[in-house]
């Protein structure tokens, strides 16, 4: 079935909110994995932390300053008790274990739960930015991203492209499936009752076992 980038971005969103809890440091990658923020439950009290310098990062919606971005250099506005230091702070704080779980994008990711997101062949990319400090560093890791792309196969047994990762991601959510990464290969968890069993088998080049609820 064919979704919208709008409706894939509000089904991850939705379902990576789903695994944030009260209190929790959190920290989004650019692009897909920022959808989380505009769904994060009344109840659950979040403090997003941006690797640029800022903890207390709020959503783009209503009044952003312009003096205040994200690490992708969108304008975002600010939840109470927000404070900004410098990036030496915020890498330490990423790279100290002082994050509990961070949501990133990938471009590949594989069964031992390994992940590629960092280098596009044949096109220019300005860094890797903090995602190997946040891999490494955070208690939680979540690959949040479309399952496939242009009808390149995204979840393989082995990534193909140069790591930013080696065995760090804990779980995978696309808009067709959630996945666990366990020291066994990947559970697949759930399916978006849009799809099938076969439709995510063709969709996905990684082992995996199914866990399904019944």
């Amino acid at each position: 079935m064919d979704l919208t980038k709008e409706q894939i971005r509000e089904i991850i969103g939705k379902r990576v909110a789903k695994e944030f809890k009260d209190g929790d440091v959190v920290t989004l990658g650019i692009g897909l994995p920022t959808a989380a923020a505009d769904y994060v439950a009344p109840d659950v009290h979040v403090m997003f932390q941006s690797e640029n310098g800022l903890l207390g990062m709020g959503n783009s919606d209503g009044a952003c300053d312009k003096r205040v971005t994200n690490a992708g250099g969108k304008m975002v506005n600010l939840q109470k008790g927000a404070c900004f230091y410098d990036s030496a702070m915020a890498f330490t704080m990423m790279r100290g274990g002082h994050i509990d779980l961070t949501v990133l994008g990938a471009l590949q990711v594989d069964q031992e739960g390994s992940l590629a997101s960092w280098l596009i062949p044949g096109k220019f990319v300005p860094g890797i930015g903090g995602s190997m400090d946040l891999t490494v560093g955070a208690k939680k890791v979540i690959v949040a991203m479309e399952h496939t792309s242009k009808d390149t196969i995204k979840i393989l047994k082995k990534c193909t492209l140069p790591l930013t990762a080696y065995k760090e991601v804990d779980m995978i959510i696309t808009e067709r499936a959630v996945f666990d990464v366990t020291p066994d290969g990947l559970i697949l968890t759930e399916i978006n009752p849009l799809f099938t069993l076969d439709d995510i088998k063709s969709s996905t080049k990684a082992e995996f076992t199914a866990v399904l609820p019944a």
